[in-house]
């Protein structure tokens, strides 16, 4: 299921950086789904950077070592 989301993932974020490099190489204005997409998949990817280093530091101050689950 993970690889699904990953793929996932990766397809919408091609799709959007694309249409939005097409988008100012033609000097038009971006659609505001587009606009939607975008901030949502810059959330997303931001909440996980910090949740993840979040864990890491959680972990780097108790000692413990650090295992992730295998998904």
């Amino acid at each position: 299921m993970f690889e699904f989301a990953a793929l996932t993932y990766g397809v919408i974020t091609s799709f959007v950086m694309a249409s939005v490099h097409r988008n100012r190489r033609e000097a038009r204005a971006h659609p505001p789904v587009l606009m939607l997409f975008g901030w949502t998949l810059m959330t997303f990817s931001l909440t996980t950077g910090v949740a993840l280093l979040g864990y890491a530091g959680y972990h780097a101050m108790t000692g413990r070592p650090i295992s992730l689950p295998l998904l």
